[in-house]
Order: C-alpha cells, then structure tokens, then sequence
C-alpha cells in the first residue's frame, strides 16, 4: 500500500506534467492571439508582444485591432465567414441525419442486400479522397452544377465512416424490443427513429457533427475545384488568398486564421463529452 505522502507526491508530479502539456499545447494558439494583434512593422520584434516602455516591457501602445478591421472592411471577409457556417452547419446537419439514417437501416433492419451494403460502406472506407476528385468533377460538370453550393455540399453528405459509425453504435446501444414496442403502438419508422434511435446514441450524433463540421469548415481542396466566383469561397480558401505575390501582412494572415479557429473551439468545446463518448460507443462490437 502506498503512504499518503507518495500519493501527493504522485498527484503533484502528475499535475505538474499536466500543467506542462497544456502550457506546450496553448502555446501555439497564444502566438496566433498575440501575432494578429501586431502591426506589420513589428511581427518579428519579438515572438510575442511587441516590446516597448510599458508594464512588462510591452509597448501596450503598439497593440492594434487594425488586421480584423482591415479583413472585415477592406476585404469584405464577413461574407466568407457566411460561406463557410452556411456550408458547414449544412454539411454537419443534414449529413448527420443521413448518415444516421443509413447506419439504422444496415444495423436493425434485416432485407436482401444487407450485408453487401455493408460490405460496400466498409470498400468506400478504404478508398483515398483524392482518387474521386477526377470522377466527382466530371460528375457534378454533368449535373450542371459547377460554381453552386449544391455541387459542393451533394458529394459528401452521405460520408461511409458516418454510416459504419452509426451502424455500430446502434447495434449496441438500440434493443431489438424497444423498437418491436414501438413499431406494437403503432409508431412510423420514420417517428420511431427521430424519437427514440436519436435520443438513444445522441453521444454519437454529437461526435459525427463535430467531425462533419469540422471536415467541411476546413475543406480547401474542393471548393477551389466545384466554384468559380470568390464570393462563393469559404474561409479556408478565402485565408489562402491572403498571401502576396511578393510580400505578405504576416499579421491579417494571422488574424483570418484566428477567425478561423475560433468557431471550431468554441464548437469543440460544448460538444467534447459527446465526441469522445460518441467514438467510444462506435468503436465497441457487440
């Protein structure tokens, strides 16, 4: 048995690591904070904040707000900022459903062609994103749907990793008899699965939005293939554009990516207990 001075001893050290990996953790999103909040001339008078006469030997004064103002107004950068919840909260939401609707059908419903749809979601799990860029082009040029956001959001509403992520978790955490007393009382399968299959794997539900939204808030590649019109760029394309031919504003740089980042913590954040719940609940076989 241990002593009750090794166990503050163990407890001290081990916050003390902890301490130490968040610090190393935030330290990158404290130089982002600090870097936007640097006028041009002196990005690189110091890692941090510019130096001068002030309290801590900070020049207070040399603080500015002028990369955000410049992004919102000269750049127009709200309408980006649009694109991307509008793009992503769709993605996440809609994507959600549809992929939870699928994995209930493969895990709870027994019909001809079941288990090689199954066997096709876990096919389409291993094939590389970038090996559909070509077809998915030619695909959405046929549809007429170039330059559209429906063009950008169709091919990845149905995601397999969702629909073999929902299957599993509702084969575990969905009983068979629950859903025979439903179906007794008269309820639609439709009913059946917004009242009580949702609520029963909401951790998963939370962590595929999270990983839905998070896909689409940073999709770069896509949107420069499917629009045309930078008005339509959502904010990861938008922040790329920022860089110069032949000189670059280190400082909006930086302020965009803050503006960037700071919807996906925030997100993160009040989704977190459902994301790893979620994947959790997933990952077991029944």
């Amino acid at each position: 048995m241990r002593s009750s001075l090794q166990v503050r001893i163990l407890n001290v050290l081990t916050w003390a690591a902890l301490l130490i990996a968040a610090f190393l953790t935030l330290l990158p999103m404290l130089w982002l904070v600090t870097a936007s909040l640097k006028a041009p001339e002196d990005f690189f008078s110091a890692p941090f904040l510019p130096a001068g006469d002030g309290w801590l030997g900070i020049g207070w004064d040399r603080i500015t707000l002028r990369n955000f103002w410049r992004l919102f107004t000269e750049l127009d950068f709200g309408v980006h900022v649009v694109n991307s919840a509008f793009y992503a909260s769709f993605t996440a939401v809609v994507g959600t459903i549809l992929c939870a609707m699928a994995g209930y059908a493969l895990a709870k419903h027994r019909f001809r062609g079941n288990r090689f749809c199954t066997a096709l979601v876990l096919a389409a799990l291993i094939i590389p994103g970038p090996l559909l860029l070509a077809p998915g082009y030619q695909w959405i040029w046929q549809l007429g749907l170039l330059n559209t956001y429906a063009g950008l959001i169709l091919p990845g509403l149905v995601a397999p990793f969702g629909v073999f992520l929902f299957r599993q978790s509702m084969i575990n955490a969905i009983p068979n008899e629950l859903l025979e007393s439903a179906r007794i009382d008269g309820c639609s399968e439709f009913r059946t699965f917004f009242t009580i299959v949702l609520p029963l794997v909401r951790p998963t539900v939370g962590a595929f939005l999270l990983i839905s939204f998070l896909a689409a808030w940073n999709n770069f590649i896509m949107p420069q293939i499917i629009l045309q019109s930078t008005d339509k760029f959502p904010l990861a394309v938008a922040i790329a554009q920022l860089k110069g031919t032949y000189s670059q504003d280190y400082g909006m740089l930086m302020a965009g990516t803050l503006v960037s980042v700071l919807p996906v913590i925030a997100l993160f954040l009040a989704l977190q207990k459902e994301f790893i719940s979620g994947l959790a609940a997933g990952a077991v076989k029944q």
